[in-house]
């Protein structure tokens, strides 16, 4: 890579020639405050909080975007610089809600801190200040204008990483709005709910909806046995909302729930290894009896809403199994139920999960039997992490405890659900030991793992070619539906994940989220695999139990009336 000398803040340091000021301060280790920027998006230097001096340049210059040039001399922390990037923040401040108190993000607002760094005591500016209406349509996420700093950060992730293209920017000046076209709510629109908005959205201005109060006051229902089941990718991340790193904390996990005061605290890994076996066999099925190939795997419900809105043709390709989160809510108010003497309705399922998509999967009426839901509230890892600190609860000094049986047994299979490639791994350790006959000692399926956008394998199961695709963030699931809709995709099984990075990096997990964190919690995943016993679904003793007293067989009539569901086709432009 070509080096060139510049120098900032006096100091002459050696960067790529294809740097911007910005990433060449920070190799400098000086740090240049930052609104609209965010790794991995698309800089485009809308805020200007991020200012510099350039010699031999009038004005100033936005360093997330300008380029450095041999030679060239940078000041950063001139007086000019500071009141310029305090009289941007004032102006931000001036036409935002005093409402910090309660706002979601209080304490983690970047423009909070970036306030006080930048040197903001008070707010010179008074004026008319823009007045737009909360947007609650959407089942998983709720969009305040009001707090909207036009910052651009969820435009570019709606646009760039998800290709969804639902935020945009509405007319001009004073009245600039970032919302859907015509300034339509969220739930009109074909938003796939995967919350990617939320998680770079630097202040309040878009959040998951809020459904706590509603857990509460189901666990202060004396009538209502209340469940509930934790998704693989909370435990890598939970930690992290009181100051822990990405590590495994499944045991404090498990002691904060049962303090919370659910009456049983269970594992949505055995319906993960649960969803396996039932995809493996249906896959070997497909691939035996002609049926429609490439399989798709169906675990992500922001991804199927996606397929569902811009490849409606496409939906025969997609696994009929629900995602493990329903699978669970749905065996909890049959099997669990059955063996507890309880009705259905006495049952009440929570989801604590990474993704808001599972809020809006929940209220599929797909998802439900005879008028009652498999599961009734979904609560993201944020939100656990604020019920926790509103019970008093010190995450850091919980004891480990163990989850409950039956429903809480799982395998090192079903923990790397969380990550990209997890679900194609785990279905492949089922899968090539079912077609064999024999058992797979080298059951790391290495080419499928990592943070890729798009993964590519093809693998030897007794002298068959299996060829198979992974892929994260909904931009890259749309390469390989192009590709599938044109007849050039020669898969026998795809897998999909609506959020880069997978579960880990989900909509609902705590912030922020950057590469580093992504990697971090996907070592933790992989280690959990490692540490357990059992590492193959087919082998978790729980669940082959329920085949045997419950379900009868894999895609057996059970089965498919418990545990499989279809999908409807929301097309953008035409009918079905």
């Amino acid at each position: 890579m070509d080096m060139i000398t510049v120098k900032i803040d006096g100091k002459d340091i050696q960067v790529p020639a294809d740097a911007t000021v910005l990433t060449a301060a920070q190799m400098a280790g000086i740090d240049i405050p930052t609104l609209c920027y965010y790794p991995g998006l698309r800089p485009e230097g809308a805020c200007r909080v991020c200012a510099v001096e350039v010699e031999g340049v009038k004005s100033l210059v936005a360093s997330c975007v300008y380029p450095v040039t041999p030679g060239a001399v940078i000041h950063t922390n001139t007086p000019r610089v500071r009141n310029a990037r305090r009289t941007i923040v004032e102006l931000m401040l001036a036409n935002h809600p005093n409402s910090c108190l309660t706002c979601e993000r209080n304490n983690n607002c970047e423009l909070q801190q970036i306030a006080f760094k930048v040197g903001v005591r008070k707010v010179s500016f008074s004026g008319e200040r823009r007045e737009w209406l909360k947007d609650e349509t959407s089942p998983s996420v709720v969009r305040d204008p009001e707090k909207c700093i036009l910052c651009g950060r969820c435009v570019k992730v709606c646009n760039d990483i998800q290709s969804a293209g639902i935020l945009n920017y509405n007319n001009r000046g004073f009245d600039t709005l970032v919302a859907p076209v015509l300034n339509r709510g969220l739930g009109s629109t074909s938003c796939v709910a995967c919350g990617q908005c939320s998680v770079v959205c630097p202040v309040g201005a878009i959040t998951e909806k809020n459904d706590v109060d509603e857990v509460w006051r189901a666990l202060s229902d004396p009538k209502l046995h209340v469940v509930v089941q934790t998704a693989p990718a909370v435990r890598v991340a939970i930690g992290e909302e009181f100051g822990l790193t990405s590590s495994v904390e499944t045991g404090k996990l498990v002691a904060g729930l049962r303090r919370l005061g659910f009456d049983r605290v269970f594992d949505t890994d055995f319906t993960a290894d649960l969803t396996i076996i039932e995809e493996a066999h249906e896959l070997l099925h497909r691939i035996q009896n002609g049926g429609t190939l490439p399989m798709i795997t169906s675990c992500s419900p922001g991804w199927i809403k996606f397929l569902e809105h811009n490849y409606p043709a496409l939906l025969p390709h997609l696994s009929t199994c629900k995602s493990p989160q329903q699978m669970f809510g749905a065996l909890a108010k049959s099997y669990y139920a059955d063996k507890m003497g309880l009705k259905p309705e006495e049952i009440y399922v929570v989801s604590i999960m990474p993704c808001t998509a599972k809020k809006y999967e929940a209220k599929r009426p797909e998802m439900s039997r005879d008028g009652i839901v498999d599961v009734d509230a979904v609560l993201t890892t944020r939100e656990l992490g604020r019920m926790f600190e509103e019970a008093g609860i010190d995450f850091a000094k919980l004891p480990d405890e163990e989850f409950d049986e039956p429903m809480g047994i799982s395998t090192g299979a079903a923990v790397i659900f969380g990550a990209s490639g997890g679900v194609m791994e785990a279905a492949l350790r089922t899968a090539v030991e079912v077609i064999t006959g024999k058992e797979l000692h080298d059951i790391e399926f290495a080419q499928v793992r990592g943070l890729e956008g798009i993964k590519e394998a093809t693998l030897d199961v007794a002298g068959q070619k299996v060829k198979v695709a992974v892929a994260n963030g909904l931009a890259n699931a749309r390469k390989l539906m192009d590709l599938l809709a044109a007849g050039q995709a020669d898969y026998h099984f795809i897998e999909i994940m609506s959020c880069p990075g997978g579960c880990i990096g989900g909509g609902g997990q705590p912030l922020p989220v950057d590469m580093e964190v992504r990697l971090a919690r996907m070592k933790a995943i992989y280690q959990a695999d490692r540490d357990l016993p059992l590492r193959k679904s087919h082998e978790n003793p729980a669940v082959k139990e329920l085949y045997k007293t419950f379900l009868g067989k894999p895609l057996g009539h059970k089965s498919h009336e418990l545990l499989h569901t279809s999908y409807t086709c929301r097309p953008l432009f035409k009918e079905c």
